[in-house]
């Protein structure tokens, strides 16, 4: 199924939502209250009592709307001429792959490929064995590294806005929003150890920068 982008609704693919009355959707509540009072570190530890995957399963759901988010308000601006490969800067290039349909990498341009990571992301989200949204439907054993590579993925996302589009960004004064969702971001892949430091080094400089002002 394929989802056209449309101005009015800012959102590139469909908004993954959490079923209302659910323990997650008191879970995203609570980190909402929580991201309000302004302390992020604070923000993104695990509650007391709560079970690690599923904060992990609302704060992935919660960081792939946010992304599809801002990704939809600088669509225009990242096309096939504009952007022929997926890029975070000179030195980083990243080719598809999802070990499925697509087994070994293939060299796309940044809108195709972020094509192919989100519509991979929403499966991901919506498969009831990896992402269990009923009470006491246990998490599969292996939804830690299918959480962890769908973060590494999304990271790319935020990579490739701050290095091709930061600009764009800047003209549609998004750029605190941007900022604040990659700050969010970034907190929480620390605090649970999610992606690798390796997979981070495009953006390491502006990591440091948003983690010493919070110290």
């Amino acid at each position: 199924m394929s989802f056209l982008f449309s101005r009015s609704s800012k959102t590139f693919k469909p908004k993954k939502n959490i079923p209302e009355g659910s323990h997650q959707y008191e879970l995203l509540k609570h980190a909402e209250a929580t991201l309000g009072s302004g302390n992020l570190r604070q923000a993104v530890m695990l509650p007391e009592g709560e079970d690690l995957n599923e904060w992990i399963a609302v704060n992935t759901v919660d960081f792939f709307n946010q992304i599809n988010m801002l990704y939809g308000t600088i669509t225009e601006f990242c096309t096939e001429a504009s952007c022929p490969v997926m890029s975070a800067g000179p030195r980083y290039e990243y080719h598809w792959a999802d070990g499925t349909n697509i087994k070994k990498p293939v060299k796309c341009s940044a809108p195709k490929y972020i094509d192919y990571l989100m519509t991979w992301v929403q499966d991901q989200l919506d498969d009831e064995t990896l992402f269990p949204s009923k009470i006491g439907v246990p998490f599969p054993k292996n939804f830690m590294s299918v959480a962890k590579t769908i973060l590494k993925r999304l990271f790319r996302v935020y990579a490739h806005i701050y290095y091709q589009h930061f600009d764009a960004v800047m003209q549609l004064q998004e750029e605190a929003h941007l900022n604040t969702s990659f700050k969010h971001f970034i907190f929480f892949v620390q605090e649970f150890n999610l992606i690798d430091r390796r997979e981070l080094a495009p953006l390491q400089e502006l990591i440091e920068k948003l983690g010493s002002k919070d110290r």
